[in-house]
């Protein structure tokens, strides 16, 4: 009996996991400064591999900008992502496909956990895009994005899902 008090506790702390996904802590500091000098720096499990490499593979055609960088940095900052990529179903459904980069705002995970936004929040100045997750996660930087922590543009502060 002493596994059944340890399978509920597991259980129950699922989804404060799925809440966490903070960038791995042997990031090469390449990955800050290159990726987030223009973005925030997305944690590489959002994407699969394969998808991260696409990313990677033509940074001349970095989702409409010109984010080249020399060889041994972008293999630096790829091998850190390959390295802590995810899988299964939370980067399922990125999209790519021939001469379209993958995004993970096409992921089926990213779309079920966002179905509920208001579009008027997509479009307010202050988002600018799906890509742009600090925009309402105010801890995102910090790898949390709890829905308590969630402060929409637009919507007079705090949102609340109906879960919570």
């Amino acid at each position: 009996m002493k596994i059944l008090p340890f399978i509920i506790a597991t259980t129950l702390s699922l989804p404060a996991l799925a809440d966490r996904l903070p960038i791995p802590a042997d990031a090469t500091p390449a990955f800050r400064t290159e990726c987030g000098s223009c973005h925030f720096t997305f944690p590489p499990a959002l994407l699969a591999a394969d998808d991260w490499r696409r990313v990677m593979a033509d940074l001349e055609r970095h989702y409409g900008d010109n984010a080249s960088l020399d060889d041994r940095t972008r293999r630096q900052i790829e091998d850190f992502l390959v390295r802590h990529a995810g899988s299964g179903r939370r980067v399922s459904g990125a999209g790519a496909t021939d001469g379209v980069l993958p995004r993970l705002t096409f992921t089926r995970w990213f779309l079920k956990e966002h179905d509920e936004v208001p579009a008027a929040v997509w479009k307010d100045k202050a988002v600018g895009s799906a890509a742009n997750c600090a925009a309402c996660h105010t801890k995102a930087e910090q790898g949390s994005f709890r829905e308590r922590e969630i402060r929409m543009p637009g919507t007079g502060g705090g949102w609340r899902h109906e879960r919570d």
